[in-house]
């Protein structure tokens, strides 16, 4: 398998939509997905990028991708959220998920970054033993909390 990661491109993100929606699939919500191209296009690519994101390409199509961004950590430090690691299905156990993930870890050391996190779901047992098997700790006892925008505009009225 002869595969390259690179850094994207403005116009890779039409294959980096279709991969965000391969991954809400797989993560049985496949309504999910609000944002658009133009977003991606416009968050990722401005003069202080909202994320950074690596690719996968074979044969010159995109077939993977890893999106993350900087966080800072009251413990640790500067640190980096993996949000999603994805390989389309049909090149799954080749070695590109490893790469891509590998990717993300350099761009960590070589930022003198202090932590990469991310989210696992808990039903994904390959994902979770590949990350442990890398020396990864997968905490069982941690509960991610989001809040929603038309929860945040329903909550902050209430509050005024």
């Amino acid at each position: 398998m002869n595969f390259k990661i690179r850094k994207a491109e403005p116009t890779d993100m039409e294959a980096v939509l279709m991969l965000i929606n391969e991954l809400a699939v797989f993560e049985k919500e496949p309504d999910a997905v609000e944002i658009t191209i133009e977003d991606l296009i416009e968050n990722g690519f401005r003069e202080h990028p909202a994320f950074y994101l690596h690719l996968a390409e074979l044969d010159n199509k995109v077939v993977g991708m890893a999106l993350f961004y900087h966080r800072f950590s009251t413990w640790k430090g500067s640190s980096l959220h993996l949000e999603d690691l994805i390989v389309t299905q049909k090149h799954r156990q080749e070695g590109i998920g490893k790469a891509l993930y590998d990717s993300v870890l350099k761009f960590a050391l070589n930022n003198n970054i202090n932590r990469v996190e991310w989210v696992v779901l808990d039903w994904n047992t390959p994902a979770v033993n590949f990350y442990k098997s890398t020396g990864a700790t997968v905490f069982e006892e941690w509960n991610i909390c989001q809040m929603p925008r038309e929860k945040i505009v329903e909550y902050l009225s209430k509050e005024n």
